[in-house]
């Protein structure tokens, strides 16, 4: 063994309790083996860096304290903690949450009240912005990081990061933090030093001495910011010794992206991961991990070497901190997302988490046209996800809408993909006759045609539209939208994510533009500071607020009921004879569950003998608490679905209802 990994794992360990360096030994060899697979897939012949790693590693036992090594051994017992039930997620911005840091901690009871057990905090660590108040175009929302190791300064510090983290815990709810991987700040010290001419942070970064290499990139890839930031690369004229080259910024000027091909970049990250392990944080969202390898020729996104690179850092992770799990932030085509999780070679073995965007795109279109073929066509036949892995669910996150609608899917119900894309932004700035929707349209690309849309999900659900014209059936539809979306992620097997607002049913902030550095992002529409003024009324069931409060409150309780919710379990588009109704099978040892969602306006039929054909013959809705008694049709039994209805049909006794409502 001498020589070997574990043997410098050992040598790491040494002065640490018997007990500590068998367990984390034992860890080795279980997750070893993936972590050296990895490396030597996208670092062949770096013959050090599995010893460097093993430091690292060890370095971050030595000093991982001891609730967290508690949470360590009880989080092994139980590894699928996050495909369970009773999660629910929520995400929010920690300062127009509440404040600071300290004073997330003082609203855990509210975040109890709504069934949460995961609570995601946007980025929260320093920006270039914090290092340099003066510097020009902001900081991307948080995701300029200019240091890794110490918390933004207006929220709090890291210890106060570290004692919030074990107030949730004590609470029952994981904390989850942003990770940016693929790049870094102009003021991050690895670029500072870059520009002052030091080779080996240099090989941190794509710097290239003229425009030849980047012209050739630049043929395939796509602009992200084409309104405000066009193009993937920067002159700088500080880089190479003062004698300037080009470096690669896929988002803007001032994020370099890092250099993943070098050993050294994966080593520096790992540490990275390996220090907010031990803050106390149990998840990692890993943003812009898409993007990390780049490849002439391609549009530089899911690349092979980005899942092996992630399969080294969870590898490396799992012996360190083995309570911690990473969540990827890959919006991606739909047959390319599984990948995320762990396909093939790497079955299992990636994330453990990945936002299921097309989900959420397909349930938006479906509210839109009143149809759920698309959301059907869209869904079915897609690489599988592992059984260890779960999808994070969600309604709107911090971010715009982009329209990733598969131009073959559109066709294939009768549907011109381009066309769809700008209806369904016209759809939801507000623009289309019949849209409900008031969003703003966020970076149109003139050459593709292509926008995105930002807005809070009240505002895009059509609650705005209906309170201004006074129009209670227009709120009451309003809020039938809001339901069922929320519904349907619930329902999908995951954790489903509440947008920090949305269960008050927050309005767009109209006075968005106004906070210096927000005035060209206009995605800061939807992400207002949380009125806690109209928090007080979410307990009383008459108003607005109180019936949107209550519902999420109540689908998460019927939620953690029912065992068929667990996320090992995929969930199956199921064609229910209707397309104005989306059907979603779900088969579990436990009970199946058939979820019908009504997309329209419109009471809708659907044919009883199409939801037995899954194997239910008696119904009993849990959402409502109520058996649903079909109705004679012209083909037979039919059950009537009101507007916007959400069922999740069962056998009455698959869940442990904690109780009923009409």
């Amino acid at each position: 063994m001498a020589g070997s990994p574990e043997q410098r794992l050992r040598q790491g360990l040494s002065g640490e309790p018997a007990h500590t360096v068998e367990d984390t030994c034992a860890r080795w060899r279980r997750w070893g083996p993936d972590l050296l697979e990895a490396l030597e897939l996208v670092y062949p012949g770096a013959d050090d860096l599995p010893a460097d790693v093993a430091d690292r590693v060890a370095a971050a036992v030595r000093h991982r304290r001891p609730a967290l090594r508690r949470r360590d051994a009880d989080r092994l017992l139980r590894p699928g903690w996050f495909q369970e039930p009773d999660q629910v997620g929520y995400v929010a911005y920690a300062d127009r949450f509440a404040g600071d840091l300290r004073g997330v901690g003082r609203r855990i009871g509210y975040l109890r009240e709504l069934g949460v057990t995961y609570l995601h905090l946007m980025p929260l660590l320093a920006t270039r912005t914090d290092v340099d108040p003066r510097a020009a175009g902001g900081d991307d929302g948080g995701y300029a990081v200019a240091d890794y190791r110490r918390v933004r300064p207006h929220l709090g510090t890291n210890d106060d990061l570290a004692r919030l983290a074990d107030d949730l815990h004590e609470a029952g709810i994981a904390l989850t933090v942003d990770l940016v991987l693929n790049h870094v700040a102009r003021e991050h010290p690895w670029a500072v030093a870059a520009r002052r001419g030091d080779e080996r942070l240099t090989r941190f970064f794509h710097v290239f001495a003229d425009h030849t290499a980047p012209a050739a990139y630049e043929r395939t890839l796509p602009e992200i910011f084409p309104d405000f930031a066009p193009g993937s690369f920067t002159h700088d004229p500080d880089v190479l010794g003062g004698r300037g080259g080009w470096v690669w910024t896929t988002f803007n000027a001032f994020q370099w992206d890092l250099n993943w091909a070098n050993p050294d970049v994966f080593v520096e990250m790992l540490d990275v991961v390996l220090h907010l392990a031990n803050l106390g944080v149990d998840c990692l969202r890993l943003d812009a991990v898409a993007f990390l390898w780049k490849r002439v020729g391609t549009d530089c996104q899911n690349q092979p070497e980005v899942h092996a690179i992630v399969q080294a850092l969870r590898a490396a992770t799992r012996v360190a901190a083995p309570s911690v799990v990473f969540k990827a932030e890959a919006i991606v085509p739909p047959d390319r997302l599984a990948a995320y999780l762990g396909t093939g070679r790497h079955a299992g073995r990636v994330s453990d988490l990945a936002y299921h965007n097309s989900f959420m795109v397909q349930l938006w279109s479906a509210l839109a046209t009143g149809r759920s073929d698309l959301a059907r066509r869209t869904l079915s036949g897609r690489p599988p996800k592992p059984v260890t892995t779960s999808w994070a669910t969600y309604v709107r996150c911090h971010d715009d809408i982009g329209w990733a609608v598969d131009d073959a899917d559109a066709a294939a119900v009768g549907l011109q993909g381009w066309a769809h894309r700008a209806f369904l932004s016209a759809f939801y700035s507000g623009r289309h006759p019949a849209s409900f929707a008031k969003g703003l349209v966020f970076q149109h690309n003139p050459a593709t045609g292509d926008s995105r849309i930002s807005g809070s999900t009240a505002s895009l659900a059509g609650l705005e539209s209906a309170l201004e014209s006074g129009d209670e059936r227009a709120v009451d539809l309003a809020l039938g939208r809001i339901f069922l979306l929320h519904a349907a992620i619930y329902g999908f097997g995951g954790v489903p994510l509440i947008y920090s607002g949305d269960e008050l049913a927050v309005l767009n902030d109209t006075g968005w533009s106004a906070e210096p550095g927000h005035e060209d992002d206009n995605r800061w529409v939807h992400r207002p500071r949380l009125p806690w003024d109209l928090a007080e009324q979410r307990h009383d069931e008459a108003s607005l607020v109180g019936r949107v409060f209550s519902g999420l409150r109540h689908l998460a309780a019927v939620r953690a009921a029912l065992p068929s919710l667990h996320a090992a379990v995929e969930s199956e588009p199921l064609d229910v004879g209707n397309d104005a109704v989306l059907g979603v099978l779900r088969r579990h040892p436990a009970g199946t569950l058939v979820q019908l969602y009504n997309v329209s306006s419109a009471w809708q039929r659907v044919p009883a003998g199409r939801v037995r054909t899954s194997g239910l013959q008696r119904f009993w809705e849990h959402i409502s608490g109520f058996a649903p008694h079909p109705e004679p049709g012209p083909g037979g039994d039919e059950l009537a679905l009101p507007p916007y209805a959400a069922w999740w049909l069962g056998e009455r006794d698959a869940g442990r209802a904690p109780g009923s409502r009409r």
